[in-house]
């Protein structure tokens, strides 16, 4: 991965050479002559990583990996080089700005900076010589010609690929695969006469030729000409389409075209048509790279007018989709790891396969299932693994050595490095800058999903973004996390509405290949009670479980770029202070949920660099006056923390983009929390790059707040809590100005205060999210023209009319939250047709509802409805039944008597249905069949007047009979449902358990 650290100091280089000359007085040349021979070498780096990856048992990979190691190395002097003297640049035109210039003041400035401009210029000649005698030795290598062509990263004679082996396989002996086998062949062996293609999607190792090579034994027999062809990451177009036409005519038994060694594309293409044409044909290429492929052999396929059938096997969705472009037929199967079960069944039949029979002993299964665990449902690992083991004694003891040594076992036994190999291919095809966004998924734990705005957010701050045409910094690197999810490299663990990720994380074996590569490439070094050794050349450092003092014991260090921590309950003030005095060139510190950090250093200023700061879950109250000197820093994030103010000097930070932060307040008079944002000052208008700004209050004194706010014609996210009814015409004139707009989110002073927000005319086009809460005096007009709008949730805004109506013309609209008495009338009516793209309703604390009516094709895609206290309904909704997409139903704090009378036995058909009761200050969630259990119980106690405590003392009988360690207790926090992003409870926060008994088997259901 040098090229990743090359390609980031050409990106510094750059800027560095287009400004005034002053700023490298005595050293442009050189810089500018160190970027060309940088150039020439970025040219090749690639072929050199490759090369060093793919010929690693190779006598010559040892010369490769020391050219590319000296190179990184000079790469990354030079970065710091680099850094350091855009900080003395920094630093030199400050005091110009702030001091009197003079005669006198420009000779002492000329004598303050010229001893250290002498030494950053010696030491850039110094790597300017190095990099040189680098470029020069390349030739030894085989890496003096870039049009010497790309290396072969396909299986080499030096390993044997377990892929091939599923040439061989029965069709008794693959796991997991059947109902995807059975609806292949129904596809190909269909009577539709169109030309289609099948492509078969998945990680590398998931079972993809496989499953595919069963289903071509399965139906050849049923075509004329069939062919299966081994594609993989660099092939000729040519030679492809005459190894084509010569398996064809090997398996009809004829002799290929005369001549088909000489023909050239346009010939063997015409020669491949004409032997098709007519004819019934299935061809399956397997393990397609490049993204244009079909592209190279779509003219060779004639549609068939009898039946012509393509199947691709790739990792990458982007070649599937490619296919689309040309061909009106089109399937794409998304191939997924198996689920435990399967993946224990093909370990046993892997694992005892020698034995008389294949279950596992006991005495072994517990250490059997953690190796399976590790495995994460991978057909290829489980296989290799699995297989491993057979040759092995049946002891624990030889189990448990590998369970505990796995890591380094993937990559030194021969046995198991297939594994390693064939996942780094899909590591090795990415682009240098990918690469480093793909390792930055190492830094967090495991087992850890990360949301994609945190990780995006840190690949802009680490510089491995690059800028494209107009799009922002934060358009590319989404695109960058789409590329690797269509790639199969990253796994999306939680999707949003609309299907973007919500959360994402990557299999645990490629993370242990991440771990491997992290480590070789110095890119991060993990940090922990068990491994406490800084590296020297370590670029980042992820820091877990109480292991922060280790810093204070470290001289100062230039090359430690980043910092992060996790799981660290216990980070001492002296450690906070030593990570801002001895890493001055830090540009990512991040103490995220780091609960007994209370503050920041007062020199915080210092670190120049740094890009990204998160404070986010801690107990710093205070931000110091220095944080305006973080003239670079690009997102701070004070979210859950307990700053409640911003000091003045925030004004300073001009290239700030995000600013996230409230607090949560406890009510002194009530039970319950509210969400605070925090006090800003009249600078804010200074921050024009702002793209995200929440939760700001705006109830501020001694300055015309949305004045200044007009001026953030950037924003993409705006919260504002506290809005006085006297200045809702400003915010919307405000509103109106911000083009770019797509998330909004208002809150009155009190419940009682009201938002007049019908003064705007214009509203932002893009608007995607829109969250009201204060009193309405009627639904705004302008809403209904947001057509773009996804989400909207509204509470206390106390209407007599129904909202449904202004609402129903929204068509792509995704959810909607109706909370806090937002409507005080009696019925909410959902007529036919209307919202038919809605996934998520969510209706709680409506005292006055009583009725629920959905028509016939209203709500059609809805997937989760929750209704949270609503005290009057004493009924199902009427028209559930009609709901045949709902997956999820959830029913919170309803009263006792509905739950008791209610004949549930129709909601038996939807897939979850949850009930969240209150009993003696807690709330319990069970299920359906938890509720009829209780119901069937009281009748069978011929109890007529049923009674609240009876219920409630049935209800918690079950929850004590749970053993402890099947309770999953978690705070269920104010603003966070279970069943959308928002439940809305003006309760305090209670511990949850779940019970779900079913079968002797206890499954417990948390909400999400």
């Amino acid at each position: 991965m040098a090229e990743t650290a090359v390609g980031l100091v050409i990106n510094k280089l750059i800027p560095l050479l287009t400004e005034e000359a002053y700023l490298l007085k005595g050293i442009h040349k050189e810089v500018e002559e160190i970027k060309c021979d940088l150039d020439y070498i970025l040219a090749f780096l690639n072929d050199a990583d490759k090369r060093a990856e793919t010929e690693r048992r190779m006598t010559s990979s040892h010369g490769v990996k020391l050219w590319v190691q000296k190179l990184r190395k000079s790469a990354f002097e030079l970065e710091v080089v680099i850094d350091e003297h855009t900080h003395l640049m920094a630093l030199q035109q400050r005091r110009h700005k702030h001091r009197f210039i003079g005669f006198l003041h420009r000779n002492a400035c000329l004598i303050i900076k010229l001893k250290p401009r002498h030494d950053i210029a010696s030491k850039i000649q110094d790597i300017k010589r190095r990099v040189r005698d680098i470029n020069e030795k390349s030739a030894i290598y085989g890496f003096n010609s870039v049009s010497q062509g790309s290396i072969d990263t396909s299986p080499s004679n030096g390993w044997s690929d377990p892929r091939k082996d599923s040439y061989f396989l029965k069709e008794t002996e693959v796991v997991g695969v059947e109902s995807a086998r059975d609806e292949l062949i129904e596809r190909l062996e269909g009577e539709s006469c169109h030309h289609g293609v099948i492509s078969v999607v998945g990680m590398g190792g998931v079972g993809k030729t496989t499953l595919v090579h069963q289903v071509y034994e399965h139906v050849k027999g049923r075509f004329d000409c069939h062919a299966w062809i081994e594609v993989s990451q660099s092939y000729n177009k040519v030679e492809l389409l005459r190894s084509l036409i010569s398996k064809i005519c090997q398996a009809r038994g004829e002799f290929a075209p005369e001549g088909i060694d000489a023909m050239d594309e346009r010939t063997v293409t015409t020669e491949l048509r004409d032997h098709l044409q007519g004819k019934r044909y299935v061809v399956v290429f397997d393990d397609v790279w490049n993204i244009n492929f079909w592209a190279d052999i779509k003219n060779a396929l004639p549609e068939s007018e009898i039946c012509g059938r393509i199947v691709i096997t790739t990792r990458d969705v982007e070649v599937a989709n490619f296919c689309k472009t040309t061909s009106s037929f089109v399937h794409i199967h998304h191939l997924k790891p198996l689920s435990p079960e399967k993946a224990w069944e093909l370990f046993c039949n892997k694992a005892f396969h020698t034995e008389s029979e294949t279950d596992c002993p006991t005495y072994l299964k517990e250490l059997s299932w953690k190796i399976v665990e590790r495995c994460d449902g991978l057909p290829l690992a489980i296989v290799v693994i699995a297989g491993l083991l057979s040759t092995k004694n049946k002891n624990v003891e030889q189990w448990k050595k590998l369970h505990d040594s796995l890591s380094s076992e993937l990559d030194s036994n021969e046995h198991l490095t297939s594994i390693t190999r064939i996942l780094s291919l899909s590591y090795n095809d990415l682009s240098y800058y990918l690469k480093s966004c793909f390792l930055y998924f190492g830094i967090f734990p495991e087992d850890k999903s990360v949301k994609p705005g945190r990780l995006t957010r840190k690949w802009i701050a680490e510089g491995f973004v690059r800028p494209k045409n107009d799009k922002s910094l934060e358009v590319v690197a989404d695109e960058y996390l789409v590329e690797l999810i269509n790639r199969n490299l990253v796994q999306v663990s939680k999707t949003k509405l609309g299907g973007k990720a919500k959360s994402c994380r990557v299999h645990d074996l490629l993370r242990e290949i991440i771990l491997k590569k992290m480590e070789d490439l110095s890119f991060c070094q993990v940090l922990s009670q068990s491994y406490l050794s800084l590296k020297m050349t370590s670029q980042r450092l992820s820091i877990t479980h109480g292991s922060c003092n280790f810093l204070q014991r470290n001289p100062k260090t230039s090359h430690v770029r980043s910092i992060f921590t996790f799981h660290d309950d216990k980070i001492p003030n002296p450690v906070v202070s030593t990570i801002v005095t001895n890493f001055k060139l830090l540009k990512v510190l991040d103490f995220e949920d780091a609960p007994c950090l209370d503050h920041l250093p007062r020199d915080i200023g210092n670190l120049f660099h740094l890009s990204y700061l998160s404070v986010r879950g801690s107990r710093v109250r205070l931000l110091p006056k220095s944080i305006g000197k973080l003239q670079n820093l690009e997102t701070l994030d004070l979210k859950q923390s307990q700053v409640s103010e911003l000091p003045v000097e925030i004004n300073r930070l001009r290239k700030l983009r995000h600013l996230f932060a409230y607090h949560i307040e406890f009510k002194t008079d009530s039970p319950g929390r509210v969400q605070r944002g925090v006090k800003i000052g009249e600078g804010i208008g200074f921050l024009k790059a702002l793209q995200k700004l929440y939760f700001i209050e705006a109830d501020t004194e001694g300055f015309d707040l949305f004045k200044k706010l007009c001026k953030l014609t950037e924003l993409r996210k705006l919260g504002i809590k506290r809005l006085r009814s006297e200045d809702c015409m400003a915010l919307c004139d405000c509103i109106q100005k911000m083009e770019h707009l797509e998330s909004l989110s208002i809150a009155s002073t009190s419940e009682d205060g009201t938002i007049n927000m019908d003064s705007m005319s214009s509203p932002p086009p893009f608007l995607r999210h829109l969250n009201l809460d204060g009193r309405l005096s009627k639904f705004p007009e302008w809403i209904t023209k947001l057509q773009n709008l996804v989400r909207i949730r509204f509470g206390l805004s106390k209407l007599d009319d129904d909202p449904l109506k202004a609402l129903n013309n929204l068509h792509n609209l995704l959810e909607l939250g109706i909370y806090y008495d937002a409507y005080c009338g009696k019925e909410l009516h959902f007529e036919g047709g209307t919202f038919p793209k809605l996934k998520v309703l969510c209706l709680s604390d409506l005292n006055s509802l009583n009725s629920i009516v959905i028509e016939e094709e209203a709500l059609c895609d809805l997937e989760r409805f929750v209704i949270g206290y609503c005290p009057q309904i004493t009924e199902v909704p009427c028209g559930l039944r009609h709901l045949r997409n709902l997956k999820v139903l959830g029913f919170i704090a309803m009263p006792t008597k509905f739950l008791m009378f209610q004949d549930f036995h129709s909601l038996q058909a939807i897939l979850e249905v949850r009930f969240a009761h209150e009993v003696d200050g807690e709330y319990t969630i069970f299920d359906l069949e938890s509720l009829m259990m209780i119901q069937e119980r009281m009748k069978r106690n011929n109890e007529v007047e049923w009674e609240s405590s009876h219920f409630e003392e049935l209800l918690t009988g079950i929850v004590a009979s749970i053993p402890n360690q099947f309770r999953k207790g978690f705070l269920m926090l104010e603003g966070a449902s279970p069943l959308s992003d928002q439940f809305v409870s003006s309760r305090k926060s209670k511990e949850v358990i779940t019970d779900k008994p079913h079968a002797g088997k206890l499954t417990l259901m948390p909400f999400d």
